[in-house]
């Protein structure tokens, strides 16, 4: 028998026929998603994922600016009341249905109006949406709003499969199909969620990964050893404890970016009858608690000085902070002074959190610092997801929780606090602080924009529905073998260009 063997050019020609090795990533993340249907969710691992799951009209740039993604190009006509958007052409959902302007309008329309939609109050002055060409959309204001297309570069314009919207309604979570560079293979709750490479993504050349796996594990310490053992790719929100241990790794290396959001202790003031308490009634209550806590020890203890002390939605270093509300000094005996006006004397009060350790480090912290003036404080821990269900039910007194911001300063304060916004947890309402917030949306001149939010950051400090504490940094390590990733304010992952060799 003849045995020949293949010639050079022959094996050459058969290896670039094989297809090429899969580039799999795994990214550890610290929390579990809490719903994959971008119009319900509202946690920041959400987020992360649809990064990868679904694109957005519009996205943010590094610098912060919005820059095009499903639409190309935009227009403001009839003095800013007229939004024109051009789509991008050739773009298909994860189901194989076309992407145009009819399904902008679908999608802005059940961000809109359906029940359980979280998008309500980000897209509040849209009084209509309408589909003027195949691939034009029109959006018709009620009046300026010049958050709009900030929100538009987050979940309320995230684009999801009209059909498979409407098959799966209230349930589209469970299976969700975009139009991102990646699609849904499978969700283990509390385990794993797996994508894969979408074969006709509008820019599927500069898609390298053929898999992505996002791992949720909370305790940070053991994110990283699962990095360093070589069991993930990518983490996020390495804690500021263990940024030199990463660093000090030869096969890692580090990346940072200063958040655009705040950390945060929410306030029950009338979501229910759990809010039937001296802190959740009383303004002077919780101004005492906000002044027992001292917030530089919190970012250098917990945080290693990574990140900055806050008071307000915006950190220090924002333009739209108020410098005539300067961050608190820590001053028990005032806190002690306000208990006494208020009446009481010992309050105690239990305080969910999330339960990885540098929470529950900050919350142990706070424990502490508050007890000296009066408060008997018990931390209750609890899964993240279970944390903002219970925080939207009202099962709560006060919920430690964070924010992770947006460019424009509209998506960190107005859904939070009017008395109808998408995400006010605490049921906080002061019709002076929503026709401010309002009037902040429709101005164009940033120095009037200014004035508004200052005005509406000067009655939150008084009534401190929210006690912000601070503003942290985004800190993601990830292995030498990962090229392409770069770190975002937004705290997102980009995994457009990201490879692992």
């Amino acid at each position: 028998m003849k045995t020949s063997l293949l010639s050079t050019a022959a094996l050459v020609m058969l290896m670039a026929a094989m297809p090429a090795s899969a580039a799999d990533i795994r990214i550890g993340l610290q929390d579990d998603p809490d719903t994959l249907d971008p119009h319900q969710s509202r946690a920041f691992v959400a987020r992360i994922v649809y990064t990868g799951l679904c694109d957005k009209l519009v996205d943010v740039s590094q610098d912060v600016e919005i820059v095009p993604q499903l639409a190309t190009s935009w227009e403001y006509r009839e003095d800013g009341k007229v939004l024109v958007m051009q789509l991008r052409e050739g773009v298909k959902f994860h189901d194989g249905t076309a992407f145009d302007a009819a399904a902008v309008v679908f999608n802005i329309e059940r961000a809109m109006t359906m029940p359980e939609s979280r998008r309500k109050s980000e897209l509040a002055s849209v009084e209509k949406v309408e589909a003027t060409g195949p691939l034009e959309v029109t959006f018709t204001l009620k009046a300026q709003d010049a958050s709009l297309l900030a929100q538009l570069s987050d979940r309320a314009g995230m684009m999801l499969s009209p059909k498979a919207a409407q098959e799966l309604g209230a349930n589209f979570g469970s299976n969700p199909v975009c139009s991102g560079p990646f699609k849904f293979v499978q969700r283990v709750q509390q385990d794993r969620i797996v994508l894969e490479k979408f074969a006709d993504y509008w820019n599927a050349d500069n898609i390298h990964l053929d898999k992505v796996t996002y791992l949720p594990i909370p305790d940070t310490s053991v994110r990283v050893a699962n990095l360093r053992s070589g069991d993930l790719d990518i983490v996020e929100r390495v804690a500021a404890t263990d940024v030199a241990t990463v660093q000090g790794d030869a096969g890692l290396q580090t990346a940072e970016s200063v958040g655009l959001g705040y950390m945060a202790i929410y306030a029950n003031v009338a979501n229910g009858p759990r809010a039937e308490n001296p802190i959740g009634q009383d303004a002077r209550v919780r101004k005492a608690f906000s002044l027992a806590i001292d917030r530089e020890a919190l970012i250098q203890v917990v945080f290693a000085g990574i990140g900055r002390a806050g008071n307000q939605p915006w950190p220090p270093t924002s333009p739209w902070y108020d410098k005539d509300i300067p961050v608190p000094t820590r001053d028990v005996a005032a806190s002690q002074a306000l208990l006494k006006e208020a009446g009481v004397d010992r309050v105690p009060v239990e305080i969910q959190h999330a339960n990885n350790p540098v929470v529950s480090q900050v919350m142990q912290m706070i424990q502490a610092m508050v007890a000296e003036a009066g408060f008997d404080v018990t931390l209750r821990a609890t899964e993240f997801a279970t944390l903002l269900n219970e925080q939207t039910s009202g099962n709560y007194q006060l919920s430690r929780s964070d924010w992770s911001g947006r460019p424009d300063p509209d998506g960190n304060i107005h859904q939070f606090v009017t008395c109808k916004g998408g995400i006010n947890d605490t049921k906080y309402c002061n019709p002076e602080v929503d026709q401010l917030l309002n009037e902040a949306r429709a101005a164009t001149d940033t120095a009037a924009r200014k004035e508004k939010y200052a005005a509406a950051t000067a009655i939150l400090d008084r009534d401190l529905p929210i006690i912000y504490l601070g503003h942290q940094s985004y800190v993601f390590g990830f292995k030498k073998s990962v090229t392409g990733f770069t770190a975002y304010p937004d705290g997102m992952l980009r995994l457009t260009g990201v490879n692992v060799e």
